[in-house]
């Protein structure tokens, strides 16, 4: 690592090492602790509902220190996890040095360290959500020679009581400033802290989304990451919603990634982006425009889209988002700049290279051709995303595409240049195939498609009927229509999911 990267890098952990996190050794951590006087090892990890659960340690002794962070210790999976049965339920966590990071909230310096999980035989969980990424990545690596870097937008709503002053104008949060985006200091708070705890962060900026309702406001908000590999991107999101959920409770607000907040208004979404690399080069454009190969990985994850929302969105009211007429998609097709398809292309600064000379004329210093950033973005996740299911989910798609016979002709099929949803091309919409419209319709699509997860283990089957069965069993099917119109319904609804994953 470069002595300006690690200047530059807010992880107090990389500043003190000089060294990047995934070079972090057990010596390291233990010199880290006793340098800095840490009194407090938490163990974190996502279980089966998405959020991150905690367990404590007090070190006494550096023997004890040294046991903890090389044996890690013993939990009870049967209460994380639906899978694994009470009767022989005990699982492993062991930590993984790269993502220790100083906790940002409590007055005992405490260390925070994501966890693994491993079976009685000492070997990865192969149901665990985290080994079933690491499976789908593995094994795309070693078939292809590619490496795919993404990262997800992540959308939050802050709801507090009403304000008078400077008072939300509807649906005009887009960029906004203070004072009127309220918490803007509660974005800002948690972009450093995010930061510090590791996380590539893009930028933070207000959303669409702004609305007074019943004596209470409600300010949309966005976080945006850089591209990191899979794993990374899924930990990414889980410390930025822990993060920011803690922040939520120290204001006295509440912070929802519901994909809808309540009804009539934007939702939120977790837009994924994702690239693929050869050598670390980004070989997404080539001669100027999307190459074959990018082609061929977008044909992939459209031809398994649909199964893929269950894990992406795998609640009753995802549904509710992926609706017509928003900026939230219900046909499978993509286009280049085009926020109403399934798969947007955004800008890449391919080629654009004269700007910065256009608005500093007088910069006379020769700047090297910036670096295609092309990426391509998924538009139908959202937060109640299985998060390492839904990125392995993409890992397998993508690999699809790259092995299937056809992917430039049906990527040529399925492209659309224009917004479906304008009214000079109503009606085009129903030439397309549509996304499921209930968690019900979303679970019959992955049974459908459930071999190409299944392949080589990397989903097992069991976990496949897990989600099925999850799914289905909110009996949603049709439940847009039913509940048209019936807004008290619908709100209960809405406000039985407002703390999703």
């Amino acid at each position: 690592m470069k002595t300006n990267d690690v200047l530059l890098n807010p992880n107090e952990l990389v500043q003190f090492l000089q060294k990047p996190a995934h070079d972090f050794t057990r010596d390291d951590i233990i010199k880290f602790v006793e340098a800095k006087g840490i009194s407090m090892i938490n163990f974190r990890y996502a279980a089966e509902d998405g959020k991150l659960k905690s367990l404590n340690f007090v070190p006494f002794s550096r023997e004890h220190l040294e046991s903890i962070l090389t044996a890690g210790e013993r939990v009870d999976g049967s209460s994380l996890f639906s899978f694994v049965e009470s009767g022989s339920s005990d699982l492993y966590v062991i930590p993984r040095y790269r993502t220790a990071f100083v906790n940002p909230f409590t007055q005992t310096p405490t260390l925070e360290i994501l966890c693994s999980f491993y079976n009685s035989n000492g070997n990865p969980l192969e149901s665990a959500p985290e080994y079933i990424l690491r499976k789908a990545y593995s094994r795309f690596t070693k078939k292809t020679g590619y490496r795919i870097r993404t990262f997800g937008e992540l959308e939050y709503y802050i709801k507090s009581p009403h304000d008078e002053l400077y008072p939300l104008i509807e649906q005009k949060g887009y960029h906004q400033s203070k004072p009127f985006a309220k918490f803007e200091d509660l974005r800002v708070e948690a972009l450093e802290m995010c930061a510090r705890a590791g996380c590539r962060i893009k930028y933070g900026h207000s959303e669409v989304g702004s609305f007074s309702k019943d004596g209470e406001d409600f300010e949309q908000h966005e976080i945006e990451f850089l591209p990191v590999e899979p794993d990374e991107a899924v930990e990414q999101l889980l410390i930025t919603k822990w993060i920011l959920r803690m922040l939520g409770f120290e204001y006295g607000v509440e912070v929802s990634f519901a994909p809808k907040i309540t009804v009539g208004e934007a939702g939120s979404g977790m837009h994924v982006h994702m690239m693929l690399e050869k050598e670390g080069k980004n070989i997404m454009v080539k001669d100027g425009r999307l190459s074959d190969t990018a082609r061929k990985m977008i044909a992939g994850v459209l031809d398994l889209s649909k199964a893929l929302t269950a894990f992406g969105n795998t609640i009753p009211t995802s549904y509710f988002r992926l609706v017509p007429y928003q900026e939230a998609p219900t046909n499978i097709c993509w286009g280049d700049r085009n926020r109403s398809v399934l798969i947007r292309v955004p800008l890449g600064w391919n080629g654009a290279t004269n700007m910065i000379k256009d608005a500093n004329p007088a910069d006379s210093a020769e700047y090297q051709d910036m670096p295609t950033k092309q990426t391509v973005e998924l538009r139908s996740p959202d937060a109640s995303a299985d998060l390492y299911k839904l990125f392995a989910g993409i890992v397998v798609a993508i690999e699809h595409g790259l092995e299937m016979p056809g992917a430039l002709e049906l990527a040529d099929a399925l492209y659309v240049n224009y917004n479906i949803f304008s009214k000079p091309k109503k009606g085009m919409e129903k030439k397309l195939e549509s996304l499921p419209g209930s968690c019900w319709e979303s679970a019959e699509s992955l049974i459908e498609k459930r071999g190409f997860f299944e392949k080589d283990n990397v989903f097992p089957a069991g976990v496949i009927d897990n989600t099925v069965s999850k799914l289905k069993a909110f009996n949603d099917e049709g439940l847009s229509e039913k509940l048209f119109n019936k807004h008290e319904e619908l709100s209960s609804l809405v406000k039985e999911f407002l703390h999703c994953n």
